[in-house]
Parts: C-alpha cells; sequence; structure tokens
C-alpha cells in the first residue's frame, strides 16, 4: 500500500467503531478521513472544538465557503439541523463528558495508554490546540496512525516526548493491526492479513500481548 492507501485503510477501520448517535470529534490530519466512511445506516454528529456540531461531507471543488472551517483550518461543510455554538461552549462540550469518540494522530504513545502528540522539542509547533481536553474529556480515545515513522517506532514502552496526556488511549489502530490498551499493557486484537504477528511486534518497541482470539482485521 502507498502512504494514501494506508491512509484510507487506517481510517476505514476507525469509522467501525464510531455507533449510532454518537458525538465524534476528529483531529486534524488522518483523523479527519474517518467521516468519509461512517458505515450506511449510522447517525454520527461529528463535532469540531472550534464551534460547530453537524459536519458535513467536505465540499466540492468550487463550493467552498471560506466561513465555514474545521479546527484544522479546512473548509467543511454543516448538515441541515447542524449548529454553531462559541468556542466556551464548544469546550464545556468536550471537557463535560459529551464527546463519545475522538480520533486523534499522535507522535508516540506507549504500553501505558500515555499520548505525547503535540511538539518534538526545538521544533516550532503552533500549540497543543484541543487535545489535551478531547483526550481526557471523551468518553474513548482512538490514535489513528501509521505504525511507524521513517522506520523507527512510535508504539513505544515510555513516550519520550512531551506528553498530552497521561493514560488516557483506549485503542490504537494502525496499517498493521488494531491494539488495545489494557491493564496489563498493549493488546493486540486485530492483525492485518498482510503481516505476521512477527513483524508487528518488531515494529513495535512496547511488548504486545496477543488476544486468544486474534481476529483478521477487515475494513
Amino acid at each position: 500500500m502507498d502512504r494514501n492507501q494506508i491512509r484510507e485503510f487506517i481510517a476505514k477501520r476507525v469509522a467501525k467503531e464510531i455507533k449510532d448517535g454518537y458525538v465524534v470529534n476528529l483531529g486534524i490530519g488522518l483523523p479527519t478521513v474517518v467521516a468519509n466512511f461512517v458505515p450506511e445506516g449510522i447517525n454520527a454528529f461529528f463535532q469540531s472544538e472550534n464551534g460547530f456540531i453537524g459536519l458535513g461531507p467536505a465540499p466540492e471543488e468550487g463550493q467552498e465557503d471560506p466561513y465555514i472551517v474545521n479546527a484544522g483550518a479546512q473548509c467543511v461543510t454543516i448538515l441541515p439541523g447542524g449548529v454553531f455554538f462559541d468556542s466556551a461552549d464548544s469546550f464545556s462540550i468536550i471537557r463535560g463528558g459529551h464527546v463519545d469518540i475522538t480520533v486523534l494522530g499522535a507522535l508516540q504513545v506507549d504500553e501505558k495508554g500515555n499520548l505525547a502528540s503535540w511538539m518534538i522539542p526545538g521544533k516550532m509547533v503552533p500549540g497543543m490546540g484541543g487535545a489535551m481536553d478531547l483526550v481526557t474529556g471523551a468518553k474513548k480515545v482512538i490514535i489513528a496512525m501509521e505504525h511507524t515513522v521513517k522506520g523507527n517506532h512510535k508504539i513505544l514502552k515510555e513516550c519520550n516526548l512531551p506528553l498530552t496526556a497521561v493514560g488516557k488511549v483506549d485503542l490504537i489502530v494502525t496499517e498493521m493491526g488494531v491494539i488495545e490498551v489494557g491493564d496489563s499493557g498493549l493488546i493486540l486484537k486485530e492483525i492485518n492479513p498482510e503481516y505476521k504477528v512477527e513483524e508487528v511486534q518488531q515494529a513495535t518497541e512496547a511488548h504486545l500481548l496477543i488476544d486468544a482470539n486474534l481476529k483478521e482485521m477487515k475494513v
């Protein structure tokens, strides 16, 4: 798979976690693609922390409204019944525990469910954004990311970059598999049939526990 195919594969698998009626927040980058693959018959409410619920599909080329953008400054559409509100209300929704799932990218995740997603020391960054609030306020935190970066591990025994949150990650979805963060560590629940368990472990610094009912990853 090329990189676009990898991102689409991950997004399709994450979309299967979304249930009818869920309020969902998608982080910038790969997570935004998840909205394109919500299963038919599932009506979810997509929330953006800059102030709306009711995110629709990406606008057609030439039909963009520069005044309707998501938190990543991408032009979006609003579905009938969608609502706009100010940032204070938006973060009250997040901090009040009303978001069922947040899907975020990551620089690093470790075996304790710690997340580093906002900066690499020495590099210019725009800021943490709403990630810190989302990972502490959402009922379920899913990390959607490529398994490695330039051959380097991203799923570690312990994060070594500044943390976004401690012990808040529930599920990690990569092109290699689906990994659950459990009390005893990371559990490989599903595996992409293109890979062997040994290959997934080799690409993961943290030790993986293999689920007794390991399933094939399907999208």
